[in-house]
């Protein structure tokens, strides 16, 4: 109950509590200027009653009012953090649901004392449809109140639910779940009552079996709607946390470049490294410490030559990183022509997400180094491109994984870099701090 409604309340009872001297009357004016008298205490009880249904329906975790009125122009929360996704209730099979609603039901019994047979029959019937009613409805409730709401979900999050289920799916999974909630209410309460104006034993065991054949129906009808929330707790669950707060290294590149390869000498992380595109198919996460600090580590899926638009949910992931989270780059180039795309696509590539993230701190590394050819002429190239493709970016370090050449350098650079991050990441919470006071 909100802060109004409880003082409303309390006015309630102190006005309800004191000795009436005469009819005492409030007023309340319409919005046309007429003014309507009415009992003190119904015009309190009413206000107690809409004080209560607004904060019924300012229910953070609903997208909808009870009215089905939307609730998006409220506002939200200026800082949002990640790690709502291991907060997840454990979603339980709708088998092992339902097998322990009807364990729970059958075992209950009438209310003592009552002597005639059809009352006690009629009684203990409309028990155990109201006990299976429950027990079916209160965990999907439960699972209702806890999934959160996407738009209160950091940016992070958000997309990581948009990008791995598809846009609309998460909530039409939550709809369909209170879709069944609301139809195991609806029916049980309907058995149950028509159980209780039974007028005899017999009719009272007919429709005590009618209803829970009924509501067992209704429940078998919608339990692929909790199956599919078991799943997606389950893979929101696995998803790896990342603290907006700690500095992060993100490893960008095409596939099949180096990346996981990297991570693996730098980091905690172990991703799978295999000789084929697009091994990593999610956002994989290492540490890394140094001088008693934590940093994060993220391998992230291989991006191609292509329009926004044309990306698949893979390389989205990539995007949604480097847009949502304060990480410093770590661009992997392959130049020796054996990661499957070319010199000319990594390099146009390259220089549209050094354009889009420009503001991040970078640091680029041309990997698989042993590999690479020298000049034929040992001049330098004639063109940009020419030159990309020879050395890579300018400023850019050489490694090889296979011989180590360059990685203490690697190593050293990237320290740098993170500890470059930490201050930035420093910096902007003491400017938040600043503007909130």
């Amino acid at each position: 109950m909100s802060s109004r409604a409880f003082g409303l309340l309390q006015q309630w009872r102190i006005s309800s509590s004191k000795p009436p001297r005469g009819r005492i009357r409030g007023i309340s004016r319409l919005s046309g200027g007429l003014e309507v008298r009415t009992s003190s205490s119904l015009f309190l009880s009413q206000r107690l009653q809409s004080a209560t249904t607004e904060a019924a329906d300012r229910d953070p975790l609903r997208s909808h009012n009870r009215n089905g009125n939307s609730i998006m122009d409220e506002p939200l929360p200026k800082h949002k953090t990640t790690g709502a996704f291991q907060q997840l209730p454990m979603v339980m099979p709708s088998v092992d649901i339902l097998s322990s609603a009807q364990r729970k039901a059958r075992h209950v019994s009438p209310t003592k004392g009552i002597h005639n047979i059809a009352k006690r029959e009629r009684n203990r019937g409309a028990k155990q449809l109201d006990a299976l009613m429950k027990e079916l409805a209160v965990p999907l409730r439960k699972y209702m109140e806890t999934f959160p709401n996407k738009r209160y979900l950091h940016p992070y999050e958000r997309s990581l639910i948009e990008l791995t289920f598809g846009d609309g799916n998460y909530e039409e999974i939550l709809g369909r779940v209170d879709a069944l909630r609301k139809k195991v209410v609806s029916v049980g309460k309907q058995h149950a009552s028509l159980c209780a104006q039974s007028t005899s034993k017999r009719e009272a065991e007919e429709r005590l079996n009618e209803g829970l054949k009924k509501l067992e129906e209704v429940f078998q009808f919608g339990r692929t709607a909790v199956d599919d929330l078991l799943n997606v707790a389950k893979t929101l669950r696995a998803m790896p946390v990342v603290d907006p707060q700690t500095p992060t290294l993100c490893l960008v590149g095409a596939p099949n470049v180096g990346k996981s390869s990297l991570v693996r000498i730098l980091s905690t992380g172990k991703p799978e490294v295999c000789n084929y595109p697009f091994t990593t198919r999610g956002i994989l996460m290492g540490h890394i410490i140094l001088n008693y600090e934590r940093f994060q580590v993220t391998d992230t899926p291989g991006l191609l030559t292509r329009h926004d638009d044309d990306r698949n949910n893979i390389e989205r992931l990539t995007l949604a990183v480097l847009s949502y989270l304060p990480t410093a780059v770590l661009y992997v180039h392959d130049l020796s022509g054996e990661c499957g795309t070319s010199p000319d696509d990594q390099f146009t590539t390259y220089k549209q997400i050094r354009e889009r993230f420009k503001d991040h701190l970078w640091l680029d590394v041309v990997s698989k180094c042993d590999l690479l050819q020298e000049s034929p002429d040992g001049t330098s190239a004639p063109d940009e491109t020419g030159r990309y493709k020879r050395f890579g970016p300018d400023g850019s370090i050489h490694v090889s994984v296979k011989s180590e050449l360059g990685i203490d350098e690697l190593k050293a650079k990237v320290r740098d870099l993170l500890l470059s991050q930490m201050a930035r990441i420093g910096s902007q919470k003491n400017a938040d701090i600043e503007e909130a006071s």
